[in-house]
């Protein structure tokens, strides 16, 4: 007789310096693989997980959920589930939470926002190694942030997006973009319904271009209508990059 099955999402995070990505590879270790390992030796049944996007090799995430169905009545007691879940994992990856939801829930296609940062700093600092992408000059932060909010609607992005890949449409909607000052360097946050693969860290590197002064504001709207990765500015390193919220409108994603 089969088990019967209850879906639940999981919440994680995790420092990506170590891993070739979210997603299982053939010849390379991934976060995926990682929690599908920690998970099969805890529940002893081969588990499957549907993580909400995938994250580039040393791109890191301060909050991911995936979805994973689970024979009914083994995480009764759900701290005892994530003690032990967390104590399997590599010190790089935490759980959060577990939470039950509906059968057909689903944490890639169910997700109605997403958002992102990228974090540069100016001065050589050994706790920012991975974490962070020092600058040599500091950009004008104003006219990053002029053009930045010609990235905010509904527009085709792909003049950001890797070349070759496969999507059902470039189209994204885009609620908020712009750059913050912090002690010592800067973030920039992006958020939107969707994003391309690699789309943030073109836009880091266009924005990057005119806060240098190398284009002005407006030249982004220029690379936009092009649909020309070409055009675009280079891509910028991935440990910079940080997946830091998805939005579901079923669970309260702000714990």
């Amino acid at each position: 007789m089969e088990d019967s099955l209850q879906r639940f999402f999981l919440e994680i995070a995790y420092d990506g310096t170590a891993y070739h990505g979210w997603q299982v590879q053939e010849n390379a270790i991934s976060v995926q693989q990682r929690l599908n390992e920690a998970l099969h030796k805890i529940l002893r049944y081969p588990i499957e997980t549907v993580g909400a996007g995938r994250t580039d090799t040393g791109v890191h995430a301060k909050q991911l959920f995936v979805h994973l169905d689970i024979p009914v009545g083994r995480t009764k007691n759900e701290d005892r589930f994530l003690h032990s879940l967390n104590a399997l994992l590599p010190h790089d990856i935490a759980v959060y939470r577990i939470l039950p939801v509906e059968q057909d829930a689903h944490a890639r296609f169910d997700a109605t926002e997403r958002a992102y940062e990228y974090h540069v700093h100016f001065c050589k600092n050994p706790f920012l190694l991975n974490k962070s992408w020092q600058l040599r000059d500091a950009p004008d932060v104003a006219l990053m942030n002029q053009a930045a909010a010609f990235l905010v609607g509904t527009q085709d992005f792909e003049c950001f997006s890797k070349s070759h890949t496969q999507v059902y449409t470039n189209i994204c909607t885009v609620t908020q973009a712009y750059w913050q000052e912090t002690n010592g360097g800067l973030v920039f946050h992006i958020t939107a319904n969707r994003f391309l693969r690699n789309m943030v860290r073109a836009i880091v590197g266009t924005l990057l271009d005119i806060g240098l002064k190398k284009k002005t504001p407006e030249f982004i709207l220029d690379v936009i209508g092009s649909k020309d990765r070409s055009k675009a500015g280079t891509s910028v390193p991935a440990h910079g990059l940080y997946l830091t919220k998805i939005v579901y409108p079923y669970i309260d994603t702000t714990f």
